[in-house]
């Protein structure tokens, strides 16, 4: 019983790590065009997981737990983001006003 356990849990796992194909056996499956894409890709997914690995960084040092931190820092952003279509949506109305009193001037 115990050489059948060992058997199981030793060679599960070394069977599994031995039939799994690594990332490179992967990507050669691929055709050229996912090959392309992927590619191109790369540079935007590796920045994207820096910026994540970074805030995950500052959220690590402050007192609070992580996920209180993100949300926060979330709500932050939002009323950024928010203040910031603000602003547009003004600048976009001024800029109509503007044309429309230039139309009926030039009229």
């Amino acid at each position: 019983m115990a050489a059948a356990f060992t058997i199981l849990s030793v060679g599960g796992p070394a069977a599994l790590f031995y039939f799994q194909p690594t990332d490179e056996e992967l990507f050669k499956r691929y055709n050229p065009e996912l090959q392309r894409k992927s590619l191109e890709n790369r540079q935007g997914r590796q920045q994207d997981f820096d910026n994540f690995v970074t805030k995950l960084k500052e959220y690590s040092k402050s007192d609070r737990p992580i996920w209180e931190a993100a949300a926060q820092d979330e709500a932050r952003t939002r009323a950024n983001s928010a203040e910031e279509q603000k602003k547009a949506a003004a600048e976009i109305q001024k800029r109509r006003e503007e044309i429309k009193r230039q139309a009926i001037n030039g009229q």
